[in-house]
């Protein structure tokens, strides 16, 4: 495979919100998350953002339904959410802690998960943000055996 482009990896996912610039607020305010870009229009919508987590890139913008008629906030499909992003932090309870302070619903508490001595183990949370995203936060304990 070819470098990617600089600052950017392999694979990053895009997101979609009713108001893209509060939930870049609450994404950088709860999660950690950091912005690199955000290009708001001359009415204010967020066109384009990337915040970073460490290596990790996520984009975040409102949905165009008249350029991308099936890109939708979970609000606007019934609540329904195709996809979870999954992110590696340092310290997950204190991770969760300070998601739930600002709002996040846990929807499964911080648990421990050993794959067993040949693979792995992680301690993480699943919650959703305030726009109906799926988040699953994990640390790793354990690495494989080798």
């Amino acid at each position: 495979m070819k470098p990617t482009p600089p600052g950017w990896p392999r694979i990053a996912s895009s997101l979609y919100y009713p108001n893209a610039a509060e939930a870049i607020d609450w994404l950088c305010r709860a999660f950690g998350f950091e912005v690199r870009v955000k290009i708001v229009d001359d009415g204010g919508r967020v066109q384009h953002s990337e915040l970073v987590y460490g290596e990790g890139v996520v984009m975040v913008s409102e949905a165009k339904p008249e350029r991308f008629p099936k890109h939708r906030a979970p609000d606007a499909a019934g609540g329904a959410n195709t996809q979870n992003m999954m992110v590696y932090v340092d310290d997950v309870d204190a991770h969760c802690k300070r998601a739930r302070e600002a709002g996040a619903k846990i929807v499964d508490e911080p648990r421990n998960i050993d794959y067993g001595p040949e693979h792995w183990e992680d301690r993480g949370y699943e919650c959703e943000d305030p726009g109906g995203h799926g988040w699953w936060f994990y640390q790793r304990l354990r690495n494989p055996k080798t």
